[in-house]
């Protein structure tokens, strides 16, 4: 990672503006958390394979990229219609012969 892409507060610091370096982490970026010089902790983005198949799905309504699916529940599919299959069948089997 590249040294633009990391950042250092120290705990007070950081607690002040704990928005800000989420906004930094949601940016992609690295935020090292120090105690009185020394490095304790690390806030880092989520990668894609951390988060479950659900957070993923959640992730990419949110984005818009898929629509959440409708709550109601769904009508059944109409009964097939007689004869319809056995005309598709004959059809298909001249289109064989021939």
């Amino acid at each position: 990672m590249k040294s633009e892409d990391r950042l250092s507060f120290g705990v007070r610091e950081a607690k002040a503006q704990f928005s800000q370096l989420l906004q930094e982490v949601r940016q992609g970026r690295e935020v090292l958390i120090t105690d009185r010089g020394r490095p304790i902790g690390k806030l880092v983005p989520i990668q894609p394979g951390d988060l479950t198949l659900q957070d993923r799905l959640a992730g990419l309504v949110a984005r818009g990229v898929l629509e959440a699916p409708d709550a109601r529940p769904r009508r059944p599919l109409p009964p097939p219609v007689a004869g319809v299959g056995e005309a598709a069948q004959r059809i298909l089997q001249e289109d064989r012969n021939s």
